[in-house]
């Protein structure tokens, strides 16, 4: 339960700090119960998983708390100005594309390999749902601090900038996703893309995804002040998230496994670049 500890530890540490300008309900600032409300919908949602042994509704859970949350902060906060409206439209935009993409998926798959040696194991599996609590809340804490703040700012012409890059990435993404899901429904699961957006990135709707997080960060930005600066952490977690843990490694060292002595491959990787189009 070690890792479990250590996890929720970050989690409060972070929290406090980065509530210290948040908005308060009750004597208690909406930041750090938006968190709460993030980590703990994921521990409820642990129980059915692990007596039934299914993965099937993670990915969904995972999305619809980042809508939860941001909706959350944005009525208790009442907070209606136009760069929190925007900011909480960019991101229940996102979940709900990402959440029925994967929920759809998985359905599809019929599971997830991930989580086979997982599931059985209560304290790996309560592992993951509350590192999932991690990656809503500090995804999120940029945003939501923004929304949260005791002051507000006035859209400018960078803001523009901002939401083009999220839509930018956006787009990236789910063209990303479309491609490949089109591509395994011809040819299987056995070959891999190499068409499309994947013939510049083995793979960009990681890249897609990185580009929204930042255009977010930098429409909040504006409305951060003092301790909530500790939420730029958000883009930072998302990038290392996907290109040092949890994504690229996982996928490279499994598709290594599984065309890695085929020449095709080979010449596919030593063309392409990991991540970034077209360097």
């Amino acid at each position: 339960m070690k890792p479990v500890f250590v996890a929720i530890a970050f989690i409060v540490v972070y929290g406090i700090a980065a509530s210290v300008n948040s908005v308060e309900l009750a004597g208690i600032p909406v930041m750090a119960l938006g968190i709460a409300v993030a980590v703990v919908a994921q521990w409820i949602a642990f129980i059915p998983a692990y007596r039934y042994q299914t993965e099937r509704y993670y990915d969904l859970m995972g999305s619809a708390s980042f809508i939860a949350i941001t909706l959350f902060a944005l009525t208790v906060t009442a907070r209606f100005d136009t760069r929190s409206l925007i900011l909480s439209g960019l991101i229940c935009v996102w979940a709900l594309r990402l959440g029925s993409f994967l929920f759809s998926r998985i359905h599809q798959d019929g599971g997830d390999d991930r989580f086979v040696k997982i599931k059985p194991d209560p304290k790996r599996f309560l592992l993951t749902w509350t590192l999932q609590g991690l990656w809503v809340a500090i995804t999120t804490s940029t945003a939501i601090a923004a929304i949260t703040s005791n002051e507000t700012r006035a859209i400018s012409w960078l803001d523009i900038n901002a939401i083009a890059l999220w839509c930018l990435g956006f787009g990236i993404e789910v063209v990303a996703d479309q491609q490949k899901r089109r591509f395994r429904k011809q040819h299987g699961k056995d070959a891999f893309i190499t068409t499309g957006l994947w013939s510049v990135s083995r793979h960009p709707n990681y890249f897609g995804e990185i580009l929204l997080w930042v255009g977010v960060t930098l429409l909040a930005v504006p409305a951060l002040q003092g301790w909530s600066y500790i939420t730029l952490l958000s883009p930072v977690f998302v990038t290392l998230l996907l290109t040092k843990m949890s994504g690229i490694p996982l996928l490279e060292k499994k598709a290594e496994a599984k065309w890695g002595n085929e020449p095709s491959y080979q010449a596919y990787k030593n063309r392409t670049p990991l991540l970034v189009p077209f360097t």
